[in-house]
């Protein structure tokens, strides 16, 4: 697993050809948010955008861990035996992620803090940790070492020096709490991304099968920018996650880094789950995505992987589902 991947397009916008739209972006998460309305009356359109982009910046100040005063900060600070009352949003979050993470047989993992510190420097790039270093992250990996009493909205960790990291997850959840608001505000036709890397299309623009978008070969090398798939979502999300240069992936099961993957995409009906999943499916094997497809029918998948020894433009790419 790697933390978020900036600024790589894994999707294409092909929504500029619908008219009547209204557009509003905001920055948040390291990266711009964008929210695209279709609605006759552009200042109630507005507020709507920005009732959004309002609650994306309180769940910016609880789910990361960058902001010293936040759940996922105070949850990583904590001692082992102590439990943490966090906001519904933050538990709501680790509940998902908790069942992705048993769905996927640990491929998701929101405690693979440890292991990215201890395999990347500070610049990210690779280094290699004594035995030591790595048997000490290993201990303090893994989701079981985090108690969660929904009760009470609680957390507790069960060793110290569990480090949490929503990178995987974070903007898709909160791009699904902002569709919410809209539906509370009546708007039943708008798409809301996250840096291009997670989509999440609601309702149908008149005229079309849902929101066109594009997904696009994302590895530098490729100099026609190839296009892998073309779909419409319609109460649909698909996330991207990948390898930019310099830029390496832990697998949380194996603390080890993954090699012979370059990009995955996953579609599901919310976009937390698909940006989790194209996380997951960037460690899992083949198989294991095809068996998680044939299980979850409302998931489809995408992979590209890395062929040894041959240029970009013939890594093989893998389709799982209706692409």
């Amino acid at each position: 697993m790697t933390q978020a991947q900036g600024e790589t397009r894994f999707v294409k916008s092909d929504w500029d050809s619908i008219t009547g739209i209204r557009r509003f972006s905001h920055e948040a998460m390291a990266t711009t948010f964008e929210v695209i309305i279709l609605h006759e009356d552009a200042r109630y359109a507005e507020q709507a955008a920005w009732a959004a982009f309002d609650r994306l910046e309180k769940l910016e100040q609880d789910l990361s861990r960058f902001i010293e005063n936040s759940d996922i900060s105070r949850i990583n600070n904590l001692a082992a035996g102590r439990s943490l009352r966090v906001g519904l949003g933050t538990f709501d979050c680790l509940q998902r992620s908790r069942r992705i993470n048993a769905e996927t047989n640990g491929a998701f993992d929101i405690t693979v803090g440890s292991l990215l510190k201890c395999w990347l420097s500070k610049d990210k790039n690779l280094r290699r940790p004594s035995e030591e270093e790595l048997n000490l992250a290993r201990q303090r990996t893994g989701m079981g070492l985090l108690k969660l009493d929904e009760s009470q909205y609680t957390v507790e960790l069960l060793r110290d020096g569990v480090q949490i990291d929503l990178g995987g997850i974070g903007k898709g959840y909160a791009i699904d709490r902002m569709a919410e608001l809209l539906r509370d505000w009546s708007i039943d036709v708008a798409l809301i991304h996250g840096g291009y890397s997670s989509v999440l299309g609601v309702g149908t623009p008149s005229g079309t099968q849902g929101w066109p978008v594009t997904l696009s070969n994302p590895v530098p090398t490729c100099r026609d920018k190839q296009t892998l798939a073309r779909l419409c979502l319609k109460n649909q999300a698909v996330s991207g996650s990948g390898l930019q240069k310099g830029q390496h992936i832990i697998d949380p099961r194996t603390a080890r880094p993954v090699e012979g993957r370059c990009a995955a995409w996953a579609c599901a009906t919310e976009a937390a789950t698909a940006d989790a999943l194209s996380t997951a499916f960037m460690v899992m094997s083949p198989d294991e995505v095809k068996q998680y497809c044939l299980r979850h029918h409302e998931v489809q998948a995408m992979l590209i992987l890395k062929e040894r020894g041959k240029k970009a433009q013939e890594d093989k790419i893998l389709h799982f589902g209706l692409w």
